[in-house]
């Protein structure tokens, strides 16, 4: 009897996750399947973007750019959720694993979910619990993360 791995989507709002948490994500992660995608999405012209390389290379996840065009209005979000809706269609996973603190992505959770498909939610504590109870499970980052992550990658956060 063959034994099948579920297969998930890791996809990472960079500006509203914590840059030392990846690597214990990750890790959570494979306790459930595979992250057969792995995408982070942000400005990467942004200065405040720039520490994320060390965690990309590492780990062969894929950064998607996209710009700030308007002050205010968050185009992250809309490329991340129009990714997570092509990938949902595809057809291809088992489920998704949204790693922000943004309450924007709740109609996502609830949309895949519609769908039959497991959605784990990682943020921190203070995420909105709307959010958090649209996902099947939700794990806060902070339980994740080491005394020795947090050291490490204090400067880079």
């Amino acid at each position: 009897m063959e034994i099948q791995t579920k297969k998930f989507a890791v996809l990472i709002d960079a500006d509203n996750s914590s840059i030392s948490a990846i690597p214990s994500v990750l890790e959570e992660v494979a306790k459930y399947g595979i992250a057969s995608v792995k995408r982070v999405y942000g400005d990467w012209s942004s200065d405040t973007l720039k520490n994320w390389r060390e965690v990309l290379l590492p780990h062969a996840i894929t950064p998607v750019q996209q710009f700030a065009y308007t002050k205010g209005k968050d185009a992250t979000d809309m490329i991340l959720i129009i990714d997570a809706m092509d990938l949902l269609y595809a057809g291809a996973l088992d489920g998704f694993c949204i790693v922000s603190s943004d309450s924007d992505f709740t109609p996502l959770a609830s949309r895949i979910r519609e769908n039959g498909l497991s959605v784990y939610g990682f943020g921190k504590k203070k995420t909105p619990e709307a959010f958090k109870k649209a996902c099947d499970k939700f794990i806060y980052i902070e339980n994740l993360i080491s005394d020795s992550d947090r050291l490490c990658c204090t400067k880079i956060s």
